[in-house]
């Protein structure tokens, strides 16, 4: 295995989650008496440009299929998230009737609908059907396409260009990354902006954040390694944000290196230090995150084995995909989680891969008043835990399990 940037040999593993199924891969009740697919799931740290990825085992189009169970407009705290960034950006940039704003994996019109609202013109990318249906639905354009430099020509000779190029957590599913910024280059406008956000690794080991690792995740960035992924396709990172979502991302923005319109703020020079001071720019940095995963696997497992012995009840919440890696890397499965609650339609009634945990609406919640409520989605805790308050009623609790297992 090569690096996906710069092509160095790879044999560091950051971390080995071993075996898993791709983490949206949700079963009907007809599947659970059929074999499911593992895939490893193993991660390396490039020695040269300090890229971690994983090996492509579970291929894109297989992931990314008609059937993809997540959409981004069941949470309120991102729509609000996505509807501040389109405040901010249209003051900052400009945007108005005669921009033209294109959303790379715009999943179920999420983002756009609030540029649609502004009367700013936009143009949607999104590879899974059933979500780009949803945003047309909503009366946001959309191509239910790949992105890279095929797509990217295609719309350059039909006159399609970005003032604003966006993508939100798409950066690190891409499997490959240079012909996702090559393409960018393209369909940007002479004096267009590209912003990309993306979890920032540095919080993923300072937090413990292994479950964000899975198969749809290819790539796992720092701010170091992606401005030498911009600059090597002639794209220059002129500011950049540190913002709370996911557990801690970056939000970049990024021009052609041409275009001067835009000047390199003091805040690129000061995260590129941050990172360095760290750590990032050295394997040390990457090489003790296994065990600290293996604490976390432990003190879950005593935490429901002690319940369970005790006679109390588990149930989770939040059928998200950083919940299946847990669950499967801890080798948990529905004997010591009862089930999972979800508010997506699109995954109740199904089971979560390889733990076949049922995934049920909220009301059983209600019903079953468990004594416990693990929250998978840990980044969304404080949302979660609003919307859930009433378990307090019967004495529930809630259980956080990253960065260390909590109960509150």
């Amino acid at each position: 295995m090569h690096c996906r940037f710069c092509q160095t040999p790879l044999s560091h593993v950051f971390i080995d989650l071993v075996n898993s199924p791709a983490s949206n891969s949700y079963l009907t009740e007809a599947q659970l008496n059929e074999p499911e697919t593992f895939y490893p799931l193993k991660v390396y740290t490039c020695p040269s440009c300090f890229l971690v990825q994983v090996d492509e085992y579970k291929k894109s189009d297989a992931i990314f299929d008609n059937d993809y169970a997540y959409f981004s407009s069941f949470s309120t705290s991102w729509l609000a998230h996505a509807n501040r960034y389109v405040d901010a950006m249209t003051e900052r940039f400009g945007l108005n009737s005669r921009s033209q704003v294109i959303e790379i994996a715009s999943n179920d019109g999420y983002l756009l609908q609030y540029f649609v609202a502004k009367q700013v013109p936009v143009l949607g990318i999104e590879p899974t059907a059933n979500t780009a249906a949803v945003a047309i639905g909503k009366g946001v354009p959309t191509l239910t396409r790949f992105f890279g430099t095929e797509l990217a020509r295609e719309l350059v000779a039909q006159g399609t260009q970005a003032d604003l190029l966006l993508g939100n957590n798409v950066l690190a599913h891409v499997p490959d990354i240079v012909d996702f910024v090559v393409g960018m280059k393209l369909v940007l406008k002479p004096e267009g902006v590209i912003t990309m956000e993306f979890p920032h690794v540095m919080n993923l080991v300072d937090q413990n954040q292994f479950d964000t690792i899975y198969h749809e995740h290819f790539s796992y960035l720092s701010f170091y390694t992606v401005d030498q992924i911009f600059g090597a396709q002639g794209l220059t990172l002129f500011d950049v944000d540190e913002i709370p979502t996911h557990g801690g991302s970056l939000r970049i923005y990024a021009r052609h290196a041409e275009n001067h319109a835009q000047p390199v703020l003091p805040s690129v020079a000061a995260l590129l230090q941050k990172e360095t001071e760290a750590g990032l720019t050295s394997m040390a940095y990457y090489s003790d995150f296994q065990p600290r995963a293996l604490r976390v696997k432990l003190d879950l497992l005593s935490f429901l084995i002690d319940q369970k012995r005790a006679g109390k009840s588990v149930a989770a919440y939040g059928a998200a995909a950083k919940g299946n890696t847990l669950l499967n890397f801890c080798g948990v499965k529905q004997d010591l989680i009862d089930f999972v609650v979800d508010a997506n339609p699109a995954k109740q009634n199904k089971f979560l891969p390889a733990s076949h945990i049922p995934v049920v609406q909220e009301d059983v919640l209600r019903a079953e008043k468990p004594d416990y409520v693990l929250i998978l989605p840990w980044n969304l805790t404080d949302e979660i835990t609003r919307q859930l308050a009433y378990i307090r009623d019967w004495g529930g609790q809630f259980v956080i399990p990253i960065p260390e297992l909590s109960i509150r």
